[in-house]
């Protein structure tokens, strides 16, 4: 009896299993569901229970991708009361992850966005209104946010390896919609400025407006220029701009262009007395003597990627963080509306935008 008593002890001692998730998806307009989608499938972390799809089109894609025994939905509203998920990815057009998260968030349900967080700075407050007046967690999913490159580059900076940080030049693009395989659901509202929230300015420059508020925080006022390159491809939106945030001591000078011969991730983060460069694959430390390779430590499996950490900080009931979180999102959408304020007058705008 003593030894049954002890094994009882030994067993409820034990952690008890690690909870599964449930994720739905609402809409695959947005291609990168593609990655993404055959990575929930198999999950051990997460169980798919709905996709939220009305065009058969991307219906028929999603069950080649390995989606063939999840249950699809009409209407995501009706997915989420019946299936209940924990967790909701997002990959629908811009202006409507508002809309998504006035569901989700009165639910309870967690949401995960692809970049940015919003197309207007107005929809990007309400949200963070929302989500904060529910309790629930908000990602913002960029493809950097997993790359050991981009942590090893930060932790440099931050330890002074170039001196003080006071300029970063940055340029993100490619061939520009339907270049790679878009897809014609993606370019139709990526092409268009009121599901997009504008072109090129808002595709790419969501991602150097990131990097500019991770390394030296809010600038000072935000100047912008756009070009309109390929107008017959592009009739509606610019396909190419050049952001110039100002701060107090420090300018930072970022390309973003669908007009590009190849794809381009790469910053250059610049002190007194050396500057880091980094892709997705390489960070090197140059000074005027040399150019060293930094090695890229691999990250951890909760910080490797988006599923894993949403579900790393709902088990472990912390904040989203970082540079997926709300609030450094928040401001990434404010830089983009002050940029597309100052495209129209040809004037810096200055922050904390206010109209």
């Amino acid at each position: 009896m003593k030894s049954l008593i002890a094994a009882f002890f030994c067993l409820t001692a034990l952690p008890a299993m690690a909870q599964t998730y449930k994720i739905a998806v609402i809409g695959l307009v947005h291609s990168h569901y593609g990655g993404y989608l055959p990575r929930m499938v198999q999950s051990q972390q997460v169980k798919l229970v709905g996709i939220a799809e009305a065009i058969p089109d991307l219906v028929a894609e999603a069950k080649k991708r390995g989606a063939a025994d999840v249950p699809f939905f009409d209407d995501y509203r009706k997915m989420l009361d019946e299936a209940k998920p924990d967790i909701v990815w997002a990959f629908v057009e811009n202006n409507r992850h508002l809309e998504i998260l006035k569901e989700c968030a009165p639910r309870h349900i967690n949401v995960i966005y692809e970049k940015p967080l919003a197309s207007t700075y107005k929809d990007a407050l309400a949200m963070a209104d929302l989500a904060r007046k529910n309790g629930v967690q908000v990602m913002c999913n960029y493809q950097m946010a997993w790359w050991p490159a981009n942590y090893a580059a930060k932790k440099q900076a931050d330890a002074g390896a170039v001196g003080q940080v006071w300029r970063l030049r940055g340029i993100v693009g490619h061939g520009g919609p339907g270049s790679g395989g878009t897809g014609k659901y993606f370019f139709d509202w990526l092409t268009d400025p009121e599901k997009n929230g504008g072109g090129a300015l808002v595709d790419f420059g969501c991602y150097n407006a990131l990097w500019s508020l991770w390394y030296m925080g809010r600038p000072e006022s935000v100047y912008a220029e756009v070009i309109h390159l390929r107008p017959e491809t592009f009739p509606k939106v610019e396909d190419s701009s050049t952001l110039v945030l100002h701060y107090k001591n420090g300018i930072n000078i970022f390309e973003g262009s669908w007009d590009l011969p190849r794809s381009f991730q790469d910053l250059e983060v610049f002190g007194r007395t050396g500057s880091l460069y980094m892709t997705q694959q390489k960070v090197e430390l140059r000074t005027a003597k040399e150019t060293t390779e930094v090695p890229l430590p691999p990250l951890a499996p909760e910080a490797a990627d988006p599923i894993a950490f949403m579900v790393d900080a709902l088990r472990n009931h912390k904040p989203i963080e970082g540079i997926t979180a709300l609030d450094i999102n928040l401001g990434v959408v404010e830089i983009i509306e002050a940029a597309k304020e100052s495209v129209k007058t040809g004037r810096a705008v200055k922050l904390p935008y206010t109209r």
